[in-house]
């Protein structure tokens, strides 16, 4: 089963939580701070692959998690990070987040993208040890890997496709010039997915795509086009296979104006795509000659072809790999797209009606400790809200003295001090 578009939940790996320990000693309640921190949990990676041939694993199972980091433990022991869960996408993947903003185009083996960040690990009361802080009481918890629906669309990488008319026996031609065997069939749409075909030559060989069929309106959204245009952008060169007997149709003239047509709607670039066109049915053809001097009349390349006897299909492929080989020495080859987006580490002051809500990494982290029911731990807080400029936004926002102050699952009573303590990092 061919899949080539999957929407699926990502979800990092969560850090592991520092912990508050101490150096056992004799006649000491408190030794060195040895607790440990915890590790980081692992990212979501999706990395193109040639080994991955479609996207039925994603449609299959939409959920997937990244490894936890483990727990720290006392005598400085930390724990270890998540492993990052690498998700092989097909060459030719596009990778766009929930908005449908273009997130990566992943065209070459290797070529990855970050979709969802593990989770910071908490650190050890070891780490907080300074000058003001001897024996710090408290660490840290990890914090949540990101999570994030994304929608995987794939996008065929072939060096040629076919495209003509529901039934126009591109199905047939395909599996007779590579080892390609397509669902054949009498009927319109035969093809609901595309298939791919490696055709072999004396020293050289291509791969061609036999892209469902295209009807007038496909460029607006009509029939199957609208689902399988997208692939025909990713093919070097377009095959255009007219069938002489389609009754649906005027004749093969108003194909080939109908189907150029779709083709320049979808894309301003697939119009001036290198292409050539064929004839099938040959051995059926009404009239073969008039086709020739149409062809002639219009300046076109005409390749007649018959799939069933097999008469100019040689002439045809070797003209398909010639034309391909012409594109890949004048045309740069595709690099890949990967968008870098800077993290948002900032917070946010918003109003609510009972209150105000601070949201953003930044102040979730500054409150990120193990025990907020300790003193040494609120002080540490309330410093580090100061430090990064919480009390400041507050305060500009218009919260008083008194007011609900909500940050993460905690709520704070907004108490500003005149000239508040540095707080340690």
């Amino acid at each position: 089963m061919f899949v080539d578009q999957a929407r699926i939940h990502v979800q990092g790996g969560h850090g592991g939580a520092g912990v508050t320990s101490f150096e056992r000693r004799r006649r000491q309640p408190r030794g060195k701070p040895v607790g440990g921190s915890g590790g980081r949990g692992g990212d979501v990676v999706v990395e193109a692959s040639p080994e991955a041939a479609t996207l039925l694993p994603f449609a299959r199972q939409p959920h997937w998690i990244a490894e936890a980091g483990t727990h720290g433990e006392g005598e400085l022991r930390h724990g270890r990070r998540g492993s990052d869960l690498v998700l092989t996408v097909p060459l030719g993947t596009l990778v766009r987040d929930g908005e449908g903003t273009l997130l990566a185009d992943l065209v070459r083996p290797g070529q990855r993208v970050v979709v969802a960040d593990g989770g910071k690990g908490g650190r050890g009361n070891a780490a907080f040890v300074s000058r003001t802080h001897r024996a710090p009481g408290f660490s840290e918890q990890g914090e949540y890997g990101a999570a994030a629906w994304i929608t995987l669309e794939l996008k065929l990488v072939a060096d040629a496709a076919l495209i003509g008319f529901p039934n126009a026996g591109k199905s047939t031609l395909i599996s007779r010039v590579s080892a390609a065997r397509p669902k054949i069939a009498d009927y319109p749409f035969t093809t609901l997915t595309p298939n791919l075909g490696v055709v072999a030559l004396d020293d050289r060989e291509f791969v061609l795509a036999d892209v469902p069929g295209l009807i007038e309106g496909a460029a607006r959204g009509k029939g199957l086009g609208h689902e399988f245009l997208r692939h025909v952008e990713r093919a070097r060169v377009l095959v255009i296979l007219l069938d002489p007997t389609d009754v649906q149709t005027d004749d093969y003239r108003a194909q080939l104006d109908i189907l150029e047509q779709e083709l320049a709607e979808h894309s301003t670039d697939l119009a001036t795509r290198p292409r050539l066109v064929a004839l099938g049915k040959l051995d059926v053809c009404p009239d073969a000659d008039a086709c020739r001097r149409w062809a002639d009349e219009r300046r076109i390349d005409l390749y007649p072809v018959s799939s069933v006897t097999g008469e100019g299909l040689s002439t045809l492929v070797h003209a398909i790999a010639d034309l391909v080989d012409d594109y890949v020495r004048e045309a740069p080859e595709r690099a890949g797209y990967v968008l870098h987006r800077p993290l948002r580490t900032g917070f946010e002051v918003a109003r609510e009606r009972d209150g105000w809500v601070v949201s953003g990494r930044a102040a979730e982290r500054a409150i990120n400790l193990d025990d907020l029911t300790r003193p040494e731990a609120a002080d540490f807080v309330a410093r580090r809200l100061t430090r990064i400029g919480v009390d400041a936004a507050l305060r500009d926002a218009g919260a008083k003295a008194g007011d609900d102050v909500r940050i993460g699952g905690l709520t704070f009573t907004f108490d500003p001090e005149d000239s508040p303590e540095e707080a340690e990092s």
